[in-house]
Parts: C-alpha cells; sequence; structure tokens
C-alpha cells in the first residue's frame, strides 16, 4: 500500500491516509527499481515469498509521469470528454512506458476519469529524464478534444520546475509563465497549413483521375497549369478568429511561391506516409522540416518538435450549424453531463456571469454562466436530463435586441 504524508514550509511531516492498493504513480517505483510490483502482488497472493527484500532494493536514475487527461488547463482544468479522433503516441520501450486503455477512435467517457493515458520515463538524473519526458510529450498528439499536453510542456521546461522548486502553490505562483497568453500562427506554419491542403487535393485528385473512365476531364488534373502564365489561387485560413489570405502561386517546377501579407515564401514538398501516420516533408524559403499533419473536419494541425499549430478554414455561413454558441446566442455544455439545478426561465434577465445552471460531470459539479448579459428566450433542458458536448443550453438575447 502507501502512505501518503505533507511537509509544511518548516518540513515537519503530516500524516494524511494510508491507501491499501498500489497508486498512479507506482510505474514511477518500478523504473527506478527494476521491479514488478503487480507481478508482486500475484506472486505473494499465490502463497510466494517477496522476491526482494527492502535492503536488497537498488534505486537507480530518475523516472517522471505525466498523466495525460482529457481536460482544459486554461479553464480552470476542466475536465472534458469527447472522440480521439486522432492520437499517435511515442514508441515504448525500457525506457518509455505507456499506460493506456484507449486508442484512435475511442472515446472519452464522462462516467469515468478523464485520464487517457499515464507517460513514464526514466533518465540516468533529473535532467535527462526531464529531456526525455519533453521529448516524448511532444510526440503525444491527440485531436478531437482538449488536453493538458500543453500545459505539462510549460509546466516541465519553467527553471523552477527542473530545480525541484515544486509546492502545492507552484500553479498560482507562475500562473502567468504556465498559461502565455496565445500568440499569432507563425506564417511559415501558415505556409505549410496551405502546402498541406493543396497536396491533399492533389492526392484526392490523382484518386479520382485514376478510377475515371475520362482521362482528359478537367476534374482529373490539380497542376495549376495555365497557357503563358502562373496559376495563381487565393486560399483564406483562420488563425483563432483572424483571417489570413494566401496567395498560392504554382510554378512551373512544382513548387508554390505563396505570398501573406506581402511577404513572399518559396515553398515545395510533399506528402509521405510513415506508421500509420501523414508527414509532410517540406521546405519553406530553404529551411526543411517534416511536420506530422492531420487534416479533419475543416481543421489542418501540424505536429512537430516546436509544437503544435491549428489552422482552419472557414466554414460558410450556409453550412454553419445552428447550434454553435455565435448562432444560438447563449451557452453550449462543454461536456456531456447531466444537468442537476437550472436557475432561470425563459423571459428572466441575466448579466454577465450570473449562474444559469448547474451541470454533474465527471464526478464534479459544474456551473454554467451567462457570457453575457441579456434576457433568456429559452431553456434547452430541465433539471435531470442529460445534455451532450456542445449542445445549447440555453438561448440568450441581448436586451437592446429583445425590446426592439
Amino acid at each position: 500500500g502507501t502512505v501518503e504524508f505533507i511537509m509544511d514550509s518548516q518540513h515537519n511531516f503530516y500524516f494524511m491516509e494510508m491507501n491499501t492498493r498500489l497508486q498512479v504513480e507506482h510505474p514511477v517505483s518500478e523504473m527506478i527499481t527494476g521491479t514488478d510490483l503487480v507481478e508482486w502482488q500475484l506472486r505473494v497472493a499465490a502463497g510466494e515469498k517477496l522476491p526482494l527484500m527492502q535492503g536488497e532494493i537498488k534505486l537507480k536514475g530518475h523516472s517522471f509521469e505525466a498523466r495525460i487527461y482529457a481536460e482544459d488547463p486554461s479553464n480552470n482544468f476542466l475536465p472534458g470528454a469527447g472522440p480521439l479522433l486522432h492520437l499517435s503516441t511515442p514508441r515504448g520501450d525500457d525506457f518509455i512506458r505507456i499506460e493506456t486503455g484507449v486508442r484512435q477512435g475511442d472515446e472519452v467517457s464522462v462516467h469515468y476519469d478523464p485520464m487517457i493515458a499515464k507517460l513514464v520515463v526514466w533518465g540516468e538524473d533529473r535532467c535527462a529524464a526531464l529531456k526525455k519526458l519533453r521529448y516524448c510529450l511532444r510526440q503525444y498528439n491527440i485531436v478531437g478534444l482538449s488536453t493538458n499536453i500543453d500545459f505539462l510542456l510549460s509546466l516541465s521546461r519553467h527553471p523552477e520546475f527542473e530545480a525541484g522548486n515544486v509546492h502545492t502553490s507552484f500553479i498560482p505562483q507562475h500562473y502567468s509563465e504556465l498559461f502565455p497568453a496565445p500568440k499569432t500562427t507563425p506564417k511559415e506554419a501558415l505556409c505549410q497549413a496551405a502546402l498541406g491542403l493543396v497536396l491533399q487535393e492533389k492526392t484526392m485528385t490523382s484518386n479520382f483521375s485514376t478510377h475515371s473512365d475520362d482521362r482528359y476531364s478537367p476534374f482529373a488534373s490539380s497542376n495549376g497549369r495555365r497557357v503563358n502564365i502562373l496559376y495563381t489561387r487565393n486560399l483564406t485560413l483562420l488563425d483563432g478568429e483572424n483571417k489570413i489570405e494566401v496567395a498560392v502561386c504554382y510554378n512551373q517546377d512544382g513548387s508554390y511561391r505563396m505570398e501573406i501579407d506581402g511577404e513572399l515564401f518559396q515553398v515545395s514538398g510533399d506528402l509521405i506516409h510513415e506508421d500509420q501516420a501523414s508527414y509532410l516533408r517540406c521546405s519553406i524559403n530553404g529551411v526543411a522540416s517534416k511536420p506530422k499533419l492531420v487534416i479533419l473536419d475543416n481543421t489542418v494541425h501540424l505536429f512537430s518538435m516546436e509544437g503544435h499549430a491549428e489552422v482552419a478554414l472557414p466554414v460558410p455561413k450556409f453550412l454553419a450549424g445552428v447550434g454553435a454558441t455565435a448562432a444560438q446566442g447563449g451557452t453550449v455544455a462543454p461536456m456531456t453531463g447531466t444537468i442537476e439545478k437550472v436557475f432561470v426561465k425563459a423571459g428572466d434577465k441575466v448579466q454577465i456571469g450570473d449562474p444559469l445552471m448547474i451541470m454533474l460531470a465527471m464526478k464534479m459539479e459544474h456551473t454554467i454562466r451567462a457570457p453575457k448579459a441579456g434576457v433568456i428566450k429559452r431553456v434547452f433542458f430541465k433539471e435531470g436530463s442529460q445534455a451532450n458536448r456542445h449542445s445549447p443550453l440555453v438561448e440568450l438575447e441581448e436586451e437592446q435586441a429583445s425590446s426592439d
């Protein structure tokens, strides 16, 4: 079992509890001792003696365990649920261990803890183990729901964490460094996203041509060939809420010239497939790179050792869902859960931040608050009913709009 204590600033130890089971962190003990504690439990239960006595156990190296969760650290670590549309992990070996019960295509359920996996690494010392942890976190790529991976990266590279100066107030004390303000996507990454879209289109066209009876069909070519002129097309990308216009010129040698805000980029590359994943092998102004490319739901995801870039394609208004927050002018469910309490009804006036209802999910109560001041037009759920993730909960009208 595990005996838990806590230590105060004067180095006084206080007993907390005794858990008569293996803790979730037990792989760390196994990594630095070279033991298998689960096997030991089974052997002892079968009447055998412990393989080693305490004095025979040797500690070697340093180990870290990172719990990868479906949660939103920027929203007070709100737990989440949803589909794992894309999931790729580092390769496990004697020094990298992944403990998980999910795979790509599975769904993180609201009925259980939202932990996706435990990533455990070993190194000769703390510095080496931390470097390996960061390397592996960069290779843990997930699309479909919010995770704490970026937070874990920020935490593991913080100088005070590297030095081991960790305490229970570490996150609030270093909040601004652990949660930096969002930055605009670099133009080089925008070029990569545009190249990925163009190459995907080229692949789809090639597939169409292969299965088409008309080899001269205009739909069977996407090389941008024009007579006496270079073909230029405009792509509109979304970097968060910002629209970015990318002019893509098709060069005769199969490369591209891209222009963003007056800045020119010479771009070339191709798509390659390795280990059931797609990579964009490309060159931007002579700088070579090979990010992992995932295109899902009108969104381009680029994963590399430099980080994760996410660029979307704008959805036409006639295709935009009426259940979106902006269209509803209200609130949506942050996860699947049960509506425990409803505080408002149609016609009520609310101010920004007023509680609208309480949702029970992930063994926690979550207060849904008004995103703006206005009048409640409609409440979509009653107490005790189940709401799916992203379902509209309340429709809200601004007072001026309602009076008109």
